[in-house]
């Protein structure tokens, strides 16, 4: 995972991988973290697009973070902050 990626591929528990489009990535102080928040391509444009949330640590050369889930509810309260703040922010440009 690196920051201005626009898709990535997620493999699911059953093995499956999944071709997503990035929506925006964000850093936290907070948490020390950097969370990705994404949608699966093939979502069709007339569907309600299920956006999914990740956190990740970039290594050292800022390149190639390893996904991981987000494991508390402080973490998912940002995310959430995050995206209505995105999405407000694209509905009055």
């Amino acid at each position: 995972m690196e920051h201005g990626e626009k898709n990535i591929t997620i493999v699911d528990d059953k093995g499956n991988e999944q071709l997503c489009e990035v929506l925006f990535t964000f850093d936290s102080d907070q948490f020390d973290k950097s969370y990705v928040l994404y949608y699966p391509v093939e979502a069709q444009e007339d569907e309600e697009i299920e956006i999914h949330a990740s956190s990740f640590v970039p290594n050292e050369d800022g390149e190639d973070g390893e996904l991981m889930p987000v494991e508390t509810d402080e973490e998912w309260e940002l995310i959430e902050e995050t995206l209505n703040t995105f999405l407000a922010d694209e509905e009055d440009e």
